[in-house]
């Protein structure tokens, strides 16, 4: 809407006149003015600018002859460009908003040495504005929640960064380390984190390149809160919010009829996360999800390029921050909802995942969790068929059984020595675990193929080898695979595990309270990424694509000694698989050897996708 539209559907007669007061004359005069060292009405200009009780009248007016003068407002006027970008423009009129675009568009396209500046008060309005509130002495300013016109205001700022990229081309490179530089630190509300994590991805839409850095950047935080929280601190926030609230709910029955408001308001309830820390990923892992679903889906189908792409950008930051980030319970999960989308894109990430695997150029550390993600990947993700499953059973056993070869041709004497031959240890352990989860799906519709196939692994040379990988395994997943290979009359653990904890060593350790006699049941360090989702709100996507951890009701083929340990398991959780085997680390970020601040680096390269998914 021009000024003159403006002035013309004015009703005179029933209106009051808008007040614009200005001082001194136009801002050219003022420049040149200044220019001479009479500073009076150019310090009136700035100190007008600056009222907070400003009239949309005044700012359109001083604006319209800021623009005709803008290639005279040089460095040495940047006080008063500093004071015009600090206006509060966004939730204004809409003659305010487009007259402060045009001016900005002047003045990036005239004076470029104010483009960071115009960047970093266009990225500042990406969260919602500060309220200073103040209880019992303590400041517990934040985000103001229930501003109305927010979504408004977020539209109106992308309009603002928008026009900047098309008349700056270099827009994007000066970009990126402002969004760094601003984003909200990890501890405030989950509202600030989601609104600016929001806006981060929106930005991606209409500048792609960065959309990696962007994604390196969100991810790297996220993971941060991962590992800051224990999964035992969430089952335990999550058990006293059930408590308190089953006692609420209790003392309200019987006294009143519960409103139909807070009745409706219930399923909001029930969503939040009992721990301040898994609100808050809760809530950016939502967001994350929807953005994936919306990049991936044009018109409910899928684009397959886009998805492509999105993909390619993910396995990056995959190897940079993920895959080196050792207890992270829930990030990783975006990969597995962008995998659900189609089984070409899971197997590019088994691919991926092999390829790390198999690499001798790769750390040992990093090889190690990449049979941990491959393994996990393959047991819990229900939309992998059966088919997929045996092909990569196959690449791993194949490769074990030539990992043998060689040592075995060898001449030396093998011995379980994990710092040498951890990879090889961690394929063994991806192979038992996904046996334990898939041998059903593997025998069912044909119990005599699936039981010529389990024969065909050859798994006896593997579990009877030197190197003796059911010694390092997990003891959860030795004594469940060996319960279902002697089932099936596949292989006998037994004797071996037996054997092996008679050799194990007790390591003594001195506390405190004096000595401790403990022993290592996890000494390749390992964990299951995918292991059960505990956030409530995104986790509702994750579900149904979930394989959850059923307990065989045969307990009886189990040997006497075993059975006891199984209904153990049994009267736990329904999916507290490694319960009893991970070690407790509360109060320590779990990361891989190198620290998760330093820069380690894993490929740059991901997995060739397939040309058509």
């Amino acid at each position: 809407m021009t000024i003159e539209m403006e002035i013309n559907d004015r009703d005179f007669l029933n209106s009051p006149p808008v007040k614009t007061v200005r001082f001194g004359g136009n801002v050219a005069e003022m420049l040149v003015k200044y220019k001479r060292g009479d500073c009076t009405d150019y310090e009136l200009l700035k100190h007008q600018l600056g009222d907070p009780e400003i009239k949309d009248a005044q700012i359109i007016n001083w604006l319209q002859e800021i623009r005709s003068c803008v290639t005279q407002l040089t460095k040495e006027h940047e006080q008063l460009i500093y004071t015009i970008l600090r206006l509060q423009w966004v939730g204004r009129s809409q003659a305010v908003v487009e007259e402060y675009l045009a001016f900005l568009s002047n003045l990036v396209t005239a004076q470029t040495v104010y483009l960071c500046a115009c960047l970093k008060m266009v990225v500042s309005h990406f969260t919602p504005k500060r309220v200073t509130i103040c209880e019992a002495g303590v400041d517990m300013s934040d985000s103001d929640d229930e501003d109305e016109n927010l979504a408004r205001n977020f539209d109106q700022s992308h309009q603002a960064l928008q026009l900047i990229n098309r008349f700056v081309p270099s827009t994007s490179r000066f970009l990126m380390p402002i969004l760094q530089e601003n984003f909200p630190f990890v501890q405030k509300s989950s509202r600030t984190l989601e609104c600016y994590v929001h806006n981060l991805l929106r930005v991606t839409v209409y500048i792609p390149s960065i959309r990696g850095e962007v994604l390196e950047v969100i991810i790297g935080k996220m993971l941060k809160l991962d590992v800051s929280v224990s999964r035992a601190d969430i089952e335990e926030a999550e058990e006293k919010m059930e408590q308190n609230q089953g006692a609420e709910e209790l003392n309200e029955e019987g006294l009143f009829e519960m409103d139909e408001d807070v009745v409706a308001d219930q399923p909001s309830r029930t969503a939040v996360m009992g721990h301040p820390v898994a609100e808050r990923l809760d809530v950016l892992m939502a967001v994350m999800m929807a953005y994936i679903k919306d990049i991936c889906f044009v018109n409910g189908s899928l684009h397959v390029g886009r998805t492509k792409e999105l993909l390619r950008h993910l396995l990056c930051v995959f190897d940079k921050l993920i895959l080196p980030t050792h207890a992270s319970y829930h990030v990783q999960y975006t990969i597995f909802y962008l995998c659900s989308f189609r089984l070409a894109l899971a197997e590019a990430f088994l691919d991926h995942l092999w390829k790390i695997l198999q690499s001798p150029s790769q750390p040992a550390v990093l090889r190690q969790a990449a049979a941990g993600f491959m393994g996990s990947f393959l047991a819990r993700a229900k939309f992998i068929p059966v088919l997929t499953v045996r092909a990569c059973m196959d690449l791993l056993l194949s490769w074990i059984h030539h990992y043998i070869d060689g040592h075995d041709s060898s001449g030396r004497q093998a011995c379980c020595d994990i710092s040498l031959h951890g990879p090889f240890y961690s394929a063994c352990q991806a192979i038992f675990y996904t046996l334990i989860f898939r041998h059903r799906a593997i025998l069912e519709g044909n119990m005599k193929k699936g039981l010529e196939y389990l024969q065909n692994m050859n798994l006896e040379r593997v579990v009877l080898c030197q190197l003796n990988p059911l010694k390092v395994c997990l003891p959860s997943v030795t004594t469940k695979f060996a319960a279902i290979t002697r089932k099936y009359q596949v292989v006998f653990c037994y004797t071996i595990i037996e054997r092996n904890n008679r050799n194990v060593l007790p390591m003594v350790r001195s506390t405190a309270g004096g000595d401790c006699v403990t022993t290592n049941t996890n000494p390749l360090d390992s964990y299951f990424p995918f292991d059960p989702y505990l956030l409530k709100r995104s986790g509702q996507l994750i579900e149904p694509l979930y394989q959850v951890w059923e307990e065989p009701v045969d307990m009886e083929l189990l040997p006497a000694k075993k059975r006891h340990q199984v209904r153990r398991h049994m009267l736990e959780d329904e999916d507290d698989f490694l319960d009893e085997d991970t070690p407790k680390t509360e109060g320590i970020v779990g990361m891989t050897p190198s620290s998760y601040d330093s820069n380690l680096q894993s490929p740059s390269s991901v997995g060739q996708l397939p040309e058509s998914l």
